[in-house]
């Protein structure tokens, strides 16, 4: 199967997307944007501060501020070409004029808030269907998510589990993501929000994918759908499950503690980077230096 030719960006976010889900409130006072360093990575993978930049506010309860923040930071680095798409069901997803808006922009972006509301809204519509082929087929084509638009990146999706409880089985939910890549699980505001036992248990029950904990600033390159490179001012931890041994997950009850041998760890800063089916870390290497000669 020819791998993607589009641009994959995952971010773990930095602003608060106006509903804290752990907490279950809404939250309007801290709308500050990850750095704009990021932002500026995005406009240039997708070919220059001109090219048609469409962000989707789905995921947020306050998708009105959510965009006005988007179109503000976006500003900052020159970038006035930009649209909001503040879709807040399946009827919005199947509009004309934004199926149109995806079909002819160069970049799309998910922000954050709450990804089971990406996933139930988008799930098989045609508009998802548009970016998911022109990200395959399309080299400059990039799609961008930060916090839950990064989770609702994969096939495979973390859509609850509250971190002091996610060592215990049963206490971290899952379903299907929005499908840009396979084989992977996203999880965001890694550290800060003491995610690790959560990705951890994702992986236990779900040991092909590989877990990527993504920090706050901090966020994945993904190219050809395989070439990892970590951008930003902090950490993205990897976690891979392909050579655990013991593993009780399946054997016993809910609410027990996991118990799990042989899980790998990685951690990666700005300018690493990781080839996911080879599952090979490159500890000097920026991927777009990376010379490879294998096969398509």
């Amino acid at each position: 199967m020819q791998h993607p030719l589009g641009k994959l960006f995952a971010i773990g976010g930095a602003e608060d997307k106006g509903v804290d889900l752990e907490k279950g409130e809404i939250v309007r006072n801290n709308l500050n944007f990850f750095e704009l360093g990021i932002l500026r990575r995005i406009v240039e993978e997708a070919g220059g501060p001109d090219k048609r930049m469409e962000v989707i506010t789905t995921a947020s309860m306050i998708p009105y501020e959510v965009g006005e923040n988007y179109l503000n930071a976006f500003g900052k680095i020159g970038c006035t070409n930009i649209g909001i798409m503040p879709i807040r069901n399946r009827a919005d997803a199947m509009n004309t004029e934004y199926i149109e808006r995806i079909r002819t922009c160069d970049a799309v972006m998910f922000s954050g808030g709450n990804q089971l509301r990406l996933s139930a809204t988008f799930g098989g519509t045609e508009l998802l269907q548009i970016a998911l082929d022109r990200y395959h087929d399309e080299e400059n084509f990039v799609v961008a998510g930060t916090s839950a638009g990064a989770m609702a990146m994969s096939n495979t999706m973390i859509y609850e589990g509250n971190a002091t409880r996610a060592h215990l089985k049963g206490e971290v939910k899952i379903t299907t993501g929005l499908g840009f890549m396979d084989d992977v699980i996203f999880d965001s505001h890694f550290e800060k929000r003491g995610r690790f036992g959560r990705l951890v248990q994702a992986i236990a029950t779900n040991p092909q994918c590989l877990g990527i904990g993504l920090g706050e600033d901090t966020g994945m390159l993904i190219t050809e759908g395989n070439k990892m490179e970590a951008i930003g001012s902090g950490l993205v931890i990897i976690i891979d499950g392909h050579d655990i041994r013991h593993n009780n997950i399946a054997d016993i009850p809910e609410g027990n503690p996991i118990s799990i041998e042989n899980l790998k760890v990685h951690f990666c800063e700005k300018g690493n980077g990781y080839f996911l089916k080879e599952r090979t870390f490159l500890p000097h290497a920026e991927i777009s230096t990376i010379i490879t000669n294998k096969a398509v």
